[in-house]
């Protein structure tokens, strides 16, 4: 297999770490709060808005979120395939993440998580959690000190939410694009994000943005549950970013799938996911090689000839792997296939 290595998202450091994110009321479903001054000097909030989700179909959960913020990323998203996911945010306690994870695997229902979680906090009125199971059921919670704008609504495999918003129009307009977007869980979770910053977002701009998705053997050779794990850190346009990111994200996403599949020697049913990847990334070499290799597994020379010819005109270098690969070993004695490798 072409190793292939997705590195991006230059971070320019700058800026105090602050801590602080979304808000809804006691129950989650709708509301908003009156502004509440700090009673001390401390973190600063992290004005953030997010989504939780999750697509039961595909068995996939997810986070997506943005902030004037740096690296909000490593703070707010946490998900499990197969448990849950959860977005904490607002002067955020990032127990809530893993701890939140591990009341929902014991089967305890998001709302109740969320309020055990709070029953035990040292600053319940000013967190903002999100939280969705892998059957749906979601809510989200906004203390009554969270920044203004803050709150966040919830429903059948979402919850959205969000602080120091520029009004309410910030999360409806997530809520909406989030329901009637098509598309993979990835899609829908970014444009629920872009929606909400088409209506203006975090009231004090843009600065980072995250999307994680997680699937059961999802990850890099079905060693872990990592689908698409995406940040920007620190950018001028972190939504357009994240988008570009997306792209290769989805792509990886399908070429582990592919992959995985593949190294089970389940050669049919990994041949979909890879001609899914390549439809995604058609002049990526590498894909193509890997494309060709999976072909010929499947029992598909002839097409597997011509991936291989565009993946070593894309990359002559490619030649002197594709000559002494055993993955294609059954091509060696074919005229075309020595041909193009030189031989």
């Amino acid at each position: 297999m072409m190793q292939n290595f997705w590195a991006g998202m230059q971070g320019v450091l700058g800026l105090a770490l602050a801590t602080a994110l979304l808000s809804l009321p006691g129950k989650g479903q709708e509301g908003q709060n009156e502004l509440i001054p700090p009673e001390a000097p401390g973190p600063l909030p992290i004005s953030t808005f997010s989504i939780v989700a999750c697509d039961p179909a595909a068995g996939e959960l997810g986070v997506a979120v943005a902030s004037r913020f740096f690296a909000v990323g490593s703070v707010v998203p946490w998900a499990k395939a197969g448990v849950g996911a959860v977005a904490t945010q607002s002067f955020a306690n990032t127990s809530f993440g893993w701890r939140g994870l591990e009341l929902l695997e014991k089967g305890i229902s998001p709302e109740e998580a969320i309020r055990e979680l709070l029953r035990n906090d040292d600053n319940p009125a000013r967190r903002q959690v999100g939280m969705v199971a892998p059957d749906g059921k979601s809510a989200t919670y906004t203390g009554e000190n969270c920044v203004p704008w803050a709150g966040g609504r919830s429903g059948a495999n979402y919850a959205v939410q969000g602080n120091i918003l520029t009004g309410e129009a910030v999360v409806l307009a997530m809520e909406k694009a989030f329901l009637e977007s098509g598309g993979t869980l990835a899609e829908r979770m970014y444009a629920a994000l872009l929606a909400g910053d088409e209506q203006g977002g975090d009231s004090r701009g843009k600065q980072s943005t995250a999307l994680l998705v997680v699937k059961s053997g999802a990850g890099y050779g079905g060693y872990t549950d990592r689908a698409i794990d995406i940040r920007v850190d620190d950018h001028p346009e972190p939504f357009r970013e994240l988008g570009r990111l997306l792209n290769f994200g989805q792509m990886n996403y399908a070429w582990n799938e592919a992959w995985t599949l593949f190294s089970e020697k389940k050669y049919a049913e990994a041949l979909p996911p890879m001609e899914r990847t390549a439809a995604l990334a058609p002049d990526n070499a590498e894909v193509l090689y890997d494309l060709a290799v999976i072909r010929l597994a499947a029992g598909k020379a002839e097409t597997a000839l011509e991936g291989l010819k565009k993946s070593l005109t894309l990359n002559p270098q490619l030649k002197k792997q594709a000559a002494g690969d055993n993955d294609l070993a059954a091509l060696r004695e074919n005229a075309e296939f020595r041909a193009l490798v030189g031989d």
